[in-house]
């Protein structure tokens, strides 16, 4: 064999073709996904900007990256009760707090019991389960058991007990739970473990990406949730921060309605789309400083089970 062909076989001469190839991709990828998340930021930047300008401008010149005419104005009439705005947020929270919490308990205590093999009603619950999926008993109904029989009107129970399980997160976590070796459970019951002490000590650990997940969902379900308040809260002390930003945007809308009905002047000046975007920060603002504390267990839950030894 010649040195020439020695030297194209050699090591130092594969490596630079992959190594050359590698750095290209990466190149292409990071681009790539820098173009996406200014278009994913873009939006967000948008909002900040229009609520922190005149609503005459937001009239003339339209929605814009940098604000033309500089204004708070949306900020402090959404901050003008800071009392109840700062109510609502605790209401809220601990509405969050408390349903995340029990929710995820309880989902992923159903799903380990239904992932269980060797559970005798298996299917027979998997099917009842589901079969609520398929049917409601709808809104009247519904309506009148809460505050007729369960007498939950006007309770923070009312904001928890109705969003508490989710047929969907419970599916999705059985099938996490079922793809964890059913070894380990009968290993820990050999050595004389509960199943209540093998769930907590052994699968809920193992389940973390889902169970991140799950409840990042449960969180935001309950952060969002107007609905329920808007049929069962009547007290201003129990209003959950959605609904109290949908009762004050419903108040600007009505007295501006209301003054051109009358043949009044409206003020141009009165935030409206300004303070519609503020509402949109300060109720989603909570959310985002949480989401990058729980962003890799999205990546764990992606990529577990893709490789099985």
């Amino acid at each position: 064999m010649s040195s020439t062909t020695a030297n194209i076989h050699s090591p130092e001469m594969r490596k630079k073709p992959v190594n050359r190839d590698k750095m290209i991709l990466s190149i292409v990828g990071y681009i790539t996904l820098t173009i996406l998340a200014v278009f994913c930021v873009f939006p967000f930047i948008l909002v900040i900007s229009s609520s922190l300008s005149e609503e005459s401008a937001i009239i003339e010149k339209g929605f814009q990256i940098f604000p033309t005419a500089f204004s708070t104005e949306a900020y402090s009439l959404l901050f003008k009760y800071p009392t109840e705005m700062l109510k609502a947020y605790g209401i809220t929270i601990s509405v969050t707090a408390i349903g995340t919490l029990v929710g995820l308990f309880l989902t992923s205590m159903t799903a380990y019991v239904l992932s269980r093999r060797d559970f005798k009603w298996r299917s027979s619950f998997s099917f009842f389960f589901f079969f609520t999926t398929l049917f409601s008993g709808g809104l009247v109904p519904w309506y009148l058991m809460i505050v007729n029989y369960l007498h939950l009107k006007d309770t923070l129970l009312v904001l928890i007990l109705p969003m508490l399980m989710n047929v969907f997160y419970i599916i999705v976590m059985k099938s996490f739970m079922s793809s964890i070796p059913d070894a380990i459970t009968e290993s820990a019951k050999i050595d004389g473990a509960g199943d209540f002490r093998i769930f907590m000590q052994l699968i809920v650990p193992l389940s973390k990406p889902a169970l991140a997940t799950i409840g990042l969902f449960i969180a935001l379900a309950y952060w969002n949730d107007w609905y329920n308040a808007l049929l069962f809260i009547s007290k201003s002390d129990l209003m959950p921060l959605q609904y109290y930003l949908y009762k004050m945007l419903g108040n600007m809308d009505g007295m501006r309605k209301a003054m051109m009905a009358s043949g009044a002047v409206v003020n141009s000046n009165l935030p409206t789309e300004s303070l519609k975007m503020a509402m949109t920060i300060v109720a989603t603002g909570p959310i985002l400083l949480a989401y990058p504390f729980i962003q890799k267990y999205f990546v764990t839950g992606l990529t577990i089970g893709a490789v099985k030894g």
